[in-house]
C-alpha cells in the first residue's frame, strides 16, 4: 500500500523520481500513517470541493432567477445598469461568498454577519485569556530565574564554604596525627629513658608513674 501510494504521488511530478528510504517496520509504519493523513486530507479537499460546486450552482441558479426578475419582470437589461449599481452588485455577490450564506436575502446575511460577530468576540475572548496566561507564565518564568540565580548563588557560596572548612579540617587531621605520633614518641622516649634509669639501680618509686600514683 504504502509504494503503490508513493508511486501515485510522485507520479504527478514530472522528473522526481520515489525517494530511497530504508524498508523496515518503523519507517513503513511511519509512511503508512503519513498516506492515511494523506488520503483524510484528499478526501476533505474533495468534499470542500464538491460543496463550492453545489454553492455555485445554487448561486447561478439565484443568479438566473434574479437575472429574469430584472430583466423580463422589470424590463432593465444587463447594459442599462450604471456602473455603480454594477459594483453594488458584484460587492452584494462578493459578500454572499465570504458569508457563505445559501442566499442573499437580508435574513440570511444577518444572520451570517451575526454568527461572524459572535465568533470575532469568542476569539478575542480566547485571546484575552491566553494572553493573560501568557502574561502570568511571563511572571513565574521571572520568578523562577530569579530563584534559580538565588539557589546558583547560593550554592557558590556553600561550595566556597565547604572548600574552607575542609581545608581546615584537613589542618586539624594533619595536626591531631602530628601531635599523635610525637605524644606516642615522647611515651617511647621517657619509657626507654625510665628503662635506662632504672637499669643504672633508680629506685622504682620515684618514677613518673609512680610519682603520680603517690600524689593521686
Amino acid at each position: 500500500q504504502v509504494t503503490l501510494w508513493l508511486k501515485k504521488l510522485f507520479a504527478g511530478v514530472p522528473g522526481v523520481p520515489v525517494p530511497q528510504y530504508e524498508v523496515n517496520e518503523r519507517t513503513v509504519d511511519i509512511l503508512h500513517e503519513v498516506m492515511e493523513c494523506n488520503e483524510e486530507r484528499e478526501k476533505d479537499v474533495m468534499l470542500l470541493i464538491e460543496d463550492m460546486k453545489d454553492q455555485a450552482t445554487k448561486y447561478e441558479a439565484e443568479a438566473d432567477y434574479w437575472h429574469k426578475i430584472i430583466g423580463e419582470s422589470l424590463g432593465f437589461i444587463e447594459g442599462s445598469l450604471s456602473q455603480e449599481a454594477m459594483d453594488d452588485l458584484l460587492d452584494l455577490v462578493q459578500s454572499a461568498i465570504e458569508l457563505e450564506v445559501e442566499n442573499t436575502s437580508l435574513t440570511s446575511f444577518y444572520s451570517a454577519i451575526n454568527d461572524m460577530t459572535s465568533e470575532l468576540y469568542e476569539t478575542k475572548s480566547k485571546n484575552d485569556e491566553m494572553e493573560l496566561k501568557l502574561k502570568t507564565l511571563r511572571k513565574k518564568m521571572s520568578s523562577a530565574l530569579v530563584m534559580q540565580k538565588h539557589l546558583e548563588e547560593d550554592v557558590k557560596k556553600l561550595e566556597k564554604s565547604q572548600a574552607a572548612d575542609k581545608a581546615k579540617a584537613e589542618i586539624r587531621s594533619k595536626n591531631l596525627k602530628f601531635l599523635e605520633a610525637k605524644s606516642k614518641d615522647l611515651k617511647i622516649r621517657i619509657r626507654d629513658a625510665e628503662d635506662k634509669l632504672v637499669a643504672r639501680g633508680l629506685d622504682l618509686s620515684l618514677t613518673h608513674e609512680a610519682l603520680v600514683t603517690l600524689s593521686e
